[in-house]
C-alpha cells in the first residue's frame, strides 16, 4: 500500500484571463478541446494543455494565443496530474464554453471555471499524481444585503447577460 502526500499547487492565471480545469481520458483531448473552443465564440483567445498519463507522459498543448498556451503548458506541468487539462480564456467567459467542453466525449469532469485565484489540492503516490479538489477564490465574508443584490444584478447586465 502506498502513502499519499498532499500538495497545494497555485494556478498562475494570466492577467484578464479565466481558467477552466478538468479531467479527461484520451490523447485526442487537445484536438477536440481546440475545435470546441474555436467554434464556440467569435474572437475567443485561448491556450490549453493536457497531461498525458501513459506512454511518453508529456504535456500536450494547443491554442490560438501564444501567451495563454505557454501559461497552460507551465501550469499543466506544475500540476502533473494524469489526464487533467487546463484552459485559459480571454475575450470569452467560461459560461460561453463550459457546456460545450463538458459535452466533449472524452471529458470526464470539470473541477472549476473561474477568474478567481485557484489552488489545486494534489495527491501524490508512488504511481503518480491526481487532483483531489480545488480552492476557488476567497472564503465568504457574509450574506448579501439588498444593495449587494442590486450590485450583482447590475454586474450581470454589464456583462451583457441580462437587460
Amino acid at each position: 500500500m502506498s502513502d499519499v502526500e498532499f500538495k497545494l499547487v497555485s494556478i498562475s492565471t494570466p492577467k484578464d484571463a479565466n481558467v477552466i480545469l478538468g479531467q479527461s481520458h484520451f490523447i485526442k483531448t487537445v484536438e477536440d478541446l481546440y475545435e470546441t473552443l474555436v467554434e464556440s465564440s467569435p474572437g475567443i483567445k485561448f491556450g490549453l494543455a493536457f497531461c498525458e498519463s501513459s506512454g511518453k507522459a508529456l504535456v500536450r498543448s494547443d491554442g490560438n494565443d501564444e501567451e495563454l498556451k505557454k501559461a497552460a503548458e507551465e501550469n499543466a506541468l506544475a500540476l502533473s496530474c494524469g489526464h487533467c487539462f487546463i484552459v485559459f480564456l480571454r475575450n470569452a467567459f467560461p459560461i460561453n464554453v463550459l457546456n460545450r467542453i463538458k459535452a466533449v466525449s472524452e471529458v470526464c469532469t470539470v473541477y472549476c471555471a473561474s477568474a478567481n485565484p485557484v489552488q489545486v489540492v494534489v495527491g501524490e503516490t508512488s504511481q503518480g499524481r491526481g487532483i483531489m479538489g480545488v480552492i476557488d477564490g476567497d472564503k465568504q465574508k457574509g450574506v448579501e444585503t439588498p444593495a449587494d443584490v442590486e450590485e450583482r444584478k447590475d454586474l450581470v447586465k454589464k456583462f451583457g447577460y441580462k437587460r
